[in-house]
């Protein structure tokens, strides 16, 4: 099991494509009721998108993973972008107040010479970041809003054929959208832990975090696990 982890700079952006001023008004997302008990080997607990103002970000997908024998399962779009894009999969948990750390246990089967690019470009190497969003988020990314989602700093750069692990601390330094950071604004941290909607990952490189990708040949995501410890 191997994959390559880096720190990311706070200095990279972070904002989720199309969340960060498709519209002059965004709506926000309406917080749903608590999560009491959510079984993320559970496809259908897992939602492919954002949606934003209505609107699924992660063009050509579907709503929600599929059922495989080793867990949640998804085709990451190929082989242009117009093809489609996935950028961001998660499941409502609710609040991260006491938890330490998220990890993530995923495999990637692509044959070779097929890589997983960003879609911002078409040629970036792809980035997986692990992720949450505090509730009420109205995808604006201004003033109090530019702390709502949250990048984890260990990445995995590019995204490989094979089986890996990412797990990241929430006591290191996440970033979020656009300078924000768990040491520059604790307070806005801390609010989104206590107040936390959406946790998994999310996928981009290129210009951004979260901003997609697609493949230049079949590539299939498959969840093998995911703790909130």
């Amino acid at each position: 099991m191997r994959a390559l982890i880096i720190i990311a700079g706070a200095a990279l952006v972070a904002s989720c494509g199309g969340g960060g001023g498709g519209s002059s008004r965004p709506r926000p997302t309406p917080a749903p009721p608590p999560v009491t008990s959510v079984d993320p080997a559970d496809p259908f607990a897992w939602n492919i998108g954002p949606v934003v103002n209505g609107a699924n970000v992660s063009v050509g997908m579907p709503e929600h993973p599929s059922t495989s024998p080793d867990g949640p399962t998804f085709l990451i779009p190929h082989a242009t972008k117009a093809d489609g894009h996935v950028h961001e999969v998660t499941f409502h948990h609710g609040p991260l107040t006491g938890k330490t750390r998220l990890v993530l246990r995923y495999r990637v089967d692509m044959e070779p010479g097929v890589k997983i690019v960003a879609a911002s470009d078409s040629v970036s190497p792809s980035m997986l970041s692990l992720y949450f969003q505090r509730a009420g988020d109205n995808w604006s990314a201004r003033g109090a809003y530019e702390a709502f989602r949250w990048y984890s700093p260990g990445i995995v750069i590019p995204i490989d054929a094979g089986e890996h692990e990412l797990a990241v601390g929430l006591d290191e330094n996440w970033t979020a959208v656009l300078t924000s950071s768990r040491s520059s604004n604790p307070a806005g941290f801390k609010a989104a832990i206590d107040n936390a909607d959406n946790v998994g990952f999310v996928f981009g490189g290129g210009t951004g975090r979260a901003h997609g990708v697609f493949a230049t040949g079949p590539a299939q995501f498959t969840i093998l696990e995911f703790r909130v410890q």
